[in-house]
């Protein structure tokens, strides 16, 4: 269906992307939870597995009670092409932005003596970093030293320990420099904490400033727990990050989280935002896994200028047991208030029918029932047994030795029956 000739066209490309999904080779591994601390053992395996399940068993050793989770996953692996709404950008706002981040964000000056900056200004649509590539290695010893170097920059570094009720226990490490004449600076810290409720957390925080004015600000935190009411073992990441430029109207911010438990539920998301000059834009897409083969999943961007102009695009997936929908916009507003509009959906029934509808301000009109495979992504491309292979420095986190009793270990148990009827998990913006 193509816009009629006399209608506005909005000032953006349409565009169609297919997503080929290709199922990671993964390790096996044997999660070994002992008085609460975690440890892995690891054995190579060729075997490609889509990630979702895990399997539980118990054992005693030595009169230690010891659970096991082993990741030795097997399940059909389902292919996967998103035919989601139309891809959209934002004409020539983004790509300036990025190319300009690469000018007014150098890397700090590397120092001479004392502590090296690992502080590299964030990039962008980079999501989360996995903790390998966060270097955090934090001191054995208390520390609280400073030093100047031979071109005048100064330096410092700190580190200890502080303990709190039930078990808490935080170690640090903190550091930060400055140019001999104070036009730039930077700052980082690692930590990692823990307390007898099975509760760990790594973290870093970064942020600097150049001789040009421009500024930057990036922290990273990853979480295990346990849920309050089912005892089911959680893994938590986030990534926030953002920056300014020291010369002209132009910064962004970005919100990253993820979050999965050992039953398979997943969930996922993003909230964006930039600016250079006279536009701006945002941007919120979010995913859920119910790890029981619901899912949904939802995108919404749009922009503006200073002068009134505004377009964006958004489209939403619900999907359970081959049977669901997809529905979504594309719009524009001319900055005199003129509103142009297209809408579209589609049902599947899970027997190879779709029925596709859809209409825009300018008169389109559809509504039909095809023949069409049913595609969508059941399961997400990195899940639980990912997540936990990726975070072995939060899990051999050390807590402080507890009590007997109180403090029961975090679950890592199998995945529960499906569920009987349909139902959809809630939107979560």
């Amino acid at each position: 269906m193509t816009l009629n000739s006399g209608a506005p066209r909005p000032p953006f490309a349409l565009r169609l992307r297919e997503v080929d999904f290709h199922p990671k080779v993964l390790l096996q591994r044997k999660l070994l939870i002992l008085r609460g601390d975690c440890r892995f053992k690891c054995c190579c395996s060729d075997k490609v597995v889509l990630v979702r399940s895990v399997v539980t068993g118990a054992g005693r050793k030595g009169g230690d009670k010891i659970e096991e989770w082993p990741s030795d996953l097997s399940k059909k692996v389902r292919k996967v092409r998103v035919q989601a709404a139309p891809a959209w950008s934002f004409a020539s706002s983004q790509p300036q932005l990025a190319s300009r981040q690469e000018k007014f964000f150098p890397r700090c000056t590397p120092r001479n003596s004392g502590p090296q900056s690992h502080d590299t200004p964030p990039k962008r649509d980079t999501g989360i970093a996995n903790e390998k590539d966060m270097s955090i290695n934090l001191l054995t010893e208390d520390v609280n030293e400073s030093g100047i170097n031979e071109d005048g920059s100064t330096w410092y570094r700190e580190s200890g320990e502080d303990l709190g009720e039930n078990g808490y226990r935080c170690r640090w490490t903190k550091m930060g420099g400055q140019s001999s004449d104070g036009s730039s600076k930077w700052k980082e810290a690692w930590w990692e904490k823990s307390d007898w409720t099975g509760y760990k957390e790594l973290g870093v925080e970064k942020s600097g400033r150049n001789s040009e004015g421009d500024s930057w600000w990036e922290t990273w935190r990853e979480v295990l727990h346990q849920d309050e009411w089912s005892n089911i073992a959680r893994i938590e990441r986030s990534a926030q990050k953002q920056a300014k430029s020291g010369t002209e109207n132009a910064g962004w911010y970005e919100n990253w989280w993820e979050k999965y438990d050992a039953k398979g539920w997943t969930e996922k998301g993003a909230n964006k935002y930039g600016r250079l000059n006279e536009q701006s834009w945002w941007e919120k897409w979010g995913e859920h896994y119910d790890g029981r083969g619901s899912v949904l999943k939802w995108t919404d961007k749009w922009a503006e200028t200073e002068v009134g102009t505004k377009w964006g695009d958004k489209w939403e997936e619900k999907f359970f047991g081959g049977v669901g929908s997809r529905q979504g916009e594309t719009w524009h507003v001319t900055p005199a208030g003129e509103r142009w509009s297209r809408t579209w959906g589609e049902e599947h029934f899970g027997n190879g029918k779709v029925h596709k509808y859809g209409k825009s301000t300018t008169g389109e009109n559809w509504d039909i029932v095809v023949n069409e495979e049913t595609y969508y992504e059941a399961e997400p491309h990195y899940g639980w047994a990912d997540v936990v292979g990726d975070s072995t420095q939060l899990l051999s986190i050390q807590p402080q030795d507890k009590p007997p009793g109180g403090y029961p270990y975090p679950d890592f148990g199998s995945f529960p029956p499906p569920p009987q009827g349909g139902d959809m998990p809630p939107r979560n913006q």
